[in-house]
């Protein structure tokens, strides 16, 4: 399933909605382009990974190359409803211990104002 995004703003979050497969090439690059575009209006992002079922090395590659961006602009992206395959793969990784990773989106919404 090719991946599709959509985006929201919560609470003064950006939310980018994943859904299906984030791989190397033509997936990596909307989802590069889109938190890219959207990172100098609003550096605070949420990834909702929820209906993301498969990703590789280049959709890996992609997540830590957008936390550097949103970093870079004093920014934050943080990932959230996992499906099991994406935390596991985070876990064997170890990428599970750079990003900030929530159950809900509301959490990861959230933790954004206590922050603050």
């Amino acid at each position: 399933m090719k991946l599709t995004l959509a985006t929201r703003t919560e609470d003064g979050i950006l939310v980018v909605d994943c859904s299906g497969r984030i791989l190397f090439g033509e997936e990596s690059s909307l989802l590069r382009d889109t938190v890219r575009k959207a990172v100098p209006e609003n550096n605070r992002i949420v990834l909702n990974l929820g209906e993301v079922n498969y990703i590789d090395s280049g959709g890996l590659g992609t997540l830590m190359e957008l936390r550097t961006t949103a970093q870079n602009k004093g920014g934050t992206i943080k990932l959230t409803s996992l499906t099991k395959h994406v935390s596991d793969l985070l876990q064997i990784t170890k990428l599970i211990t750079v990003f900030d990773v929530y159950n809900a989106e509301a959490e990861a919404i959230e933790s954004f104002h206590k922050a603050a």
